[in-house]
């Protein structure tokens, strides 16, 4: 009888977010011996300035798809458009029936608090729908049995690692070392290629992957040890767990550091 191996999903809002914010912490548990999930919540069908809705809606998905492939990642589709991502119960029942189906041990998502409503809405759904996963009155869409099992929430760094009202920087719990695995995380976000032009017009940056390498280092420069780093706050366990856990230094010790 084959060993059950422990799952992690990241679930984020927009296709690349992944990249940027959690896929160096997912390919890490991928090599620790772990099944890994990728979820964009919506679909990115506002992200270009040349092509109309329907075909950026498939393009993202197509590069999605093949940025879930590079990092050895089970995708599940989106459910929601831009801007539309709303904390609602259609949306709930659709995000919790993927928590039911793939039972993680680990939820990546958004930080609480980001630089847009996009992201803050997708851990709020996040958060809910893994809590939501022993409740069997609580139906999904579609329909799946609710289980009984311990999950802990990641929150990863906001966009510009700053608070979005107070603009102070957000202190992670701690950090994963990500320098092994940043050029396999930098080829993933490659894979969105139709974001440089997106990105480049509608937020001044000279290059997504350039970006990526910036923001992977000053979290790295954050660490005190490491060249590229990711940073993460732990949720409480209470609703999640029993007791207190953090499988996610169980598995990435050797990887991490505990903020000073």
């Amino acid at each position: 009888m084959s060993e059950i191996r422990p799952s992690a999903i990241a679930i984020v809002a927009h296709p690349d977010d992944i990249e940027f914010c959690c896929a160096g912490t997912l390919l890490l548990l991928r090599a620790a011996g772990w099944d890994i999930h990728y979820m964009n919540v919506s679909s990115g069908n506002c992200g270009s300035l040349s092509m109309d809705a329907a075909l950026t809606r498939t393009t993202r998905q197509l590069e999605s798809q093949r940025a879930a492939e590079i990092l050895g990642a089970t995708w599940h589709p989106s459910i929601a458009d831009d801007l539309e991502i709303v904390y609602s119960v259609p949306l709930l029942r659709q995000l919790a029936a993927v928590i039911r189906t793939v039972r993680p041990r680990i939820v990546l998502t958004h930080s609480p608090q980001d630089y847009m409503i996009d992201h803050e809405n997708t851990a709020r759904l996040a958060v809910t729908a893994a809590f939501s996963r022993g409740m069997p009155n609580f139906e999904t869409s579609p329909r799946s049995p609710s289980y009984d099992g311990e999950v802990t929430v990641y929150h990863a760094m906001p966009h510009g690692l700053c608070d979005p009202l107070l603009r102070q920087p957000v202190q992670p719990d701690g950090f994963i070392n990500t320098a092994s695995v940043h050029d396999r995380k930098r080829l993933a976000l490659a894979a969105h290629a139709s974001q440089k032009e997106w990105l480049d017009a509608s937020q001044g940056m000279d290059s997504y992957l350039l970006e990526l390498d910036a923001t992977s280092a000053k979290v790295g420069a954050m660490s005190g040890q490491f060249q590229h780093a990711e940073g993460w706050r732990r949720r409480s366990h209470l609703g999640f767990s029993a007791t207190e856990t953090d499988p996610l230094v169980e598995a990435l010790g050797s990887f991490w550091v505990p903020s000073s």
